[in-house]
């Protein structure tokens, strides 16, 4: 595979992510691609990805280094152009980065020679009833110090716009869209519609929509349902709902959820990704769908789900079940499936090195 250009994004509060940067830099030098940090704010300022990509050069390959938080910026930058995106592994409770970073020449080699998979990840976009944009009084509170916010989402003027349907935002989700209230002591009451049509309307402290991929982050936390990443779908999950009805809603991929925020709630922020992009006032409204692109992912082999579920979340098994007898084995099979169900999506067996189909 191609590569000419590798732009980088690091978590430069970490020794060991500038470490591995330098290497990554080496093995660009070393096979005449391109590289250049991305996504850098030391100046105080930061940019649209459209603006960050022209700056880099349009990079093919987006390596960042961090944990899942550097990965998330780093798939803002490759949704812009369609780009490759490799997570060298710097976090703590990692899903999304792929490699350690001792074997990321390793990774990088594997890339070069065309020896990857690439996993295409279900991103979300939106509209709004207006512009998104962050009062520039409210900028230094909301941003609870963590650096600069990004600019306001550009419009995308090769969609119609007015109406009902309000503006179609340059915004790519591969984590979540959360609506959240701004008083600590009042929540926002929204409206909530599936598919065209009202749910229900909702006093809550957020309310969010995520992909497949966010369903274990802040969906996940607010007792959202997990869902694996090769599943298409939209979840909507509330955040400490005021009512009975505190479930998520799982919606199809054509499906769009529309948040409105009413007459007499607060304003209400809107993060995407965990950035602040916007602050709306009641009569407002965003609705949020899959987007027409996708991430390209990096992957090495077989990615393997649900034992990083196990090991990153500390899954323990209950006691009742274990003082039942011997406890379940990690893996349950030992030999490759029979010819009926090779089609299904199995991790390969221990021990077994044949090249995964």
């Amino acid at each position: 595979m191609t590569v000419n250009r590798v732009g980088l994004v690091v978590h430069g509060g970490r020794g060991e992510a500038v470490a591995a940067a330098r290497a990554v830099r080496e093995w660009c030098d070393e096979h005449a691609v391109g590289c250049t940090d991305i996504d850098v704010w030391q100046q105080g300022e930061r940019h649209s990805a459209r603006e960050e990509m022209d700056t880099a050069g349009d990079p093919d390959l987006i390596v960042t280094l961090g944990g899942d938080g550097t990965f998330l910026r780093g798939a803002r930058l490759a949704a812009e152009n369609d780009a490759l995106v490799l997570g060298v592994d710097l976090g703590r409770v990692g899903f999304l980065t792929e490699v350690p970073a001792p074997a990321v020449r390793a990774a990088l080699d594997a890339i070069l020679q065309d020896r990857i998979n690439v996993e295409s990840r279900m991103l979300l976009t939106m509209r709004a009833s207006c512009r998104l944009e962050v009062p520039a009084h409210m900028e230094e509170v909301l941003s609870y110090g963590r650096g600069p916010l990004l600019p306001p989402p550009r419009v995308r003027v090769d969609c119609e716009a007015g109406g009902d349907w309000g503006v179609a935002l340059n915004i790519f989700a591969l984590n979540d869209v959360v609506l959240e209230k701004l008083a600590r002591d009042r929540q926002v009451s929204v409206g909530v519609y599936l598919a065209g049509r009202l749910l229900a309307s909702y006093s809550a402290d957020a309310l969010l929509v995520a992909t497949p991929t966010g369903s274990t982050a802040y969906s996940f936390a607010a007792g959202g349902p997990v869902v694996s990443p090769r599943a298409e779908g939209l979840v909507f999950t509330p955040v400490a709902p005021h009512m009975v009805f505190n479930r998520s809603v799982v919606a199809a991929p054509d499906e769009p959820v529309a948040l409105r925020v009413l007459e007499r709630s607060g304003q209400a922020a809107v993060s995407v990704d965990g950035q602040l992009r916007g602050v709306l006032s009641p009569g407002d409204w965003i609705g949020v769908y899959a987007a027409p692109r996708r991430l390209k992912a990096v992957r090495l082999g077989p990615t393997d789900f649900y034992g990083r579920l196990r090991e990153r979340m500390n899954l323990t098994d209950a006691p009742a079940a274990l003082a039942d007898g011997t406890a379940a084995p990690l893996w349950p099979v030992s030999t490759p499936p029979p010819g009926d169900l090779a089609h299904l999506a199995l991790p390969p067996v221990p021990g077994d090195t044949r090249p995964p189909t």
